[in-house]
């Protein structure tokens, strides 16, 4: 047991392929069930050396750090694992949706920056599509009720609102489903700095 989200089953453990390039996240509990089957190895991130479930159960855990604890022992919370077989890349884009859309802007209108509540959430054309705007990450943004009744149908300039920052697509990470404050501080031997600086949260 430990704090809420950071540690635990559902704590996020980095997934790397077989030629040992960071491809996704994933939760400890689906970590451990890949290394149980074989579909995966644990990795020690600051040795890397490379185990198996009954190896890494005889490494004691890191003092300080959260543990699976049994009553027999107590199993080390796995950071970063690596696929036995798996070899492929992931796609490089993020996904346009709705609640990548979301995620992107932080729940957060992005006119008057107010946090908005799920029943208050729209997505606004910047470029209304009366008049040929897209759906895309560029011409989307999150906006709350209020400000997407001014602006209405009206451009930006028309409305006389302002958006807090520019709306772009977010460049792909393998960690990009995980919030950066839960993010493993060992992670960054495997992830360069481009890809942990972007991402959501």
């Amino acid at each position: 047991m430990g704090p809420a989200g950071g540690s635990g089953l559902s704590a996020p453990t980095l997934v790397l392929n077989r030629s040992w390039v960071p491809i996704n996240t994933t939760t400890v509990r689906h970590a451990l069930i890949l290394v149980v089957k074989g579909a995966a190895r644990f990795i020690q991130p600051d040795t890397y050396e490379v185990h198996d479930f009954e190896s890494w159960l005889k490494l004691a855990p890191v003092p300080g750090q959260f543990a699976i604890r049994t009553p027999v022992f107590a199993v080390r919370l796995p950071e970063v694992i690596v696929l036995t077989d798996y070899n492929r890349l992931p796609g490089q884009r993020v996904p346009f949706s709705r609640r990548n859309l979301h995620r992107r802007d932080g729940n957060c209108c992005q006119y008057c920056g107010r946090h908005v509540r799920a029943d208050e959430m729209t997505v606004d054309h910047v470029v209304p599509r009366s008049q040929g705007g897209k759906n895309s990450w560029e011409n989307c943004v999150i906006a709350c009720r209020r400000c997407n009744s001014v602006k209405g149908s009206q451009g930006l300039k028309e409305s006389g609102l302002y958006l807090l920052r520019e709306p772009l697509q977010p460049e792909w990470s393998p960690c990009l489903t995980t919030q950066k404050g839960l993010r493993r501080p060992s992670w960054r031997s495997f992830v360069n700095d481009r890809q942990w600086a972007s991402g959501f949260g």
